[in-house]
């Protein structure tokens, strides 16, 4: 076996040229930085919640967020980054087998030290088949690639866990400056435009309030999203939103469509 996890989705989900890949995040990027601006003196993230469906419906969204990472770049050296399982179950969080992950965009290298930090937990594995298929984590590379250059990623396929047992990985894992964590998942799935987007809005002030969501239905990525929620509660981090659309506003109809957040969470001395 490869030890390293090629692409799975580069070519369906976005583009599998690198010459047009990046040309496309950076349109992506220039337009975020139009729509909603970081304030000049708005701090690094420590984390951010993503969407992860194609670029043409998710990207946008998704690049409000990133655009705030930017001025991470030589920081940021090393990303946690945690989505939900799609393909195959998975109890717990799991670890990639490979030892790097590549994108159009070049090779990530998967930072050794992570099967250290989490050593002795119960909860966390290794899945090399929960990996090999999983776009949820995938898609956010070539974005991560595009606005921090060389880092080393933590990728965990989350599946079956509870919000304590996410939280407690990504404890572990905190760090400092140099760590960023990244939470992949989209909100609402097909329902119509005007009822998905009340739903969203009510999921989202949840996330601000930094309450627990009660159900997958609210988002595909509810677990990860519950962890970093209880770990964010404990560190005293705060929530803002970038951006809420769906694929209604974006590229598809307006009759069955999906809900796309982007949210950023501060450490809240950062914050003021």
């Amino acid at each position: 076996m490869s030890n390293i996890r090629p692409p799975a989705v580069a070519g369906s989900f976005y583009p599998g040229n690198p010459g047009k890949l990046a040309t496309e995040i950076d349109a992506m990027l220039e337009e975020a930085l139009r729509r909603n601006p970081p304030a000049a003196d708005e701090p690094l993230p420590k984390a951010i919640i993503v969407p992860h469906a194609g670029y043409v419906y998710s990207g946008p969204v998704a690049a409000g967020a990133y655009l705030r990472l930017r001025r991470g770049k030589g920081t940021i050296t090393r990303v946690v980054l945690l989505g939900p399982v799609h393909r195959v179950p998975v109890r717990g969080l799991a670890l990639p087998a490979a030892a790097s992950f590549e994108t159009p965009l070049g090779i990530v290298p998967v930072d050794a030290e992570a099967a250290t930090l989490l050593a002795g937990l119960p909860q966390v594995r290794v899945s090399a088949e929960a990996h090999a298929w999983e776009h949820s984590l995938e898609v956010q590379l070539p974005f991560l690639q595009r606005v921090l250059g060389p880092f080393t990623l933590i990728p965990l396929a989350v599946g079956d866990a509870a919000p304590e047992e996410v939280a407690q990985a990504l404890e572990r894992l905190w760090g400092g400056p140099e760590t960023l964590i990244v939470i992949s998942s989209d909100l609402s799935h097909y329902l119509p435009y005007d009822t998905a987007r009340r739903i969203d809005h009510e999921t989202v002030q949840e996330l601000l309030n930094l309450q627990i969501l009660g159900s997958h239905e609210q988002a595909c990525g509810a677990t990860p999203v519950n962890g970093i929620i209880a770990a964010a509660r404990r560190k005293g981090l705060v929530s803002k939103l970038i951006d809420l659309r769906n694929s209604g506003d974006t590229a598809g109809d307006k009759e069955r469509v999906v809900g796309y957040a982007s949210i950023a969470l501060y450490e809240e001395a950062d914050h003021g």
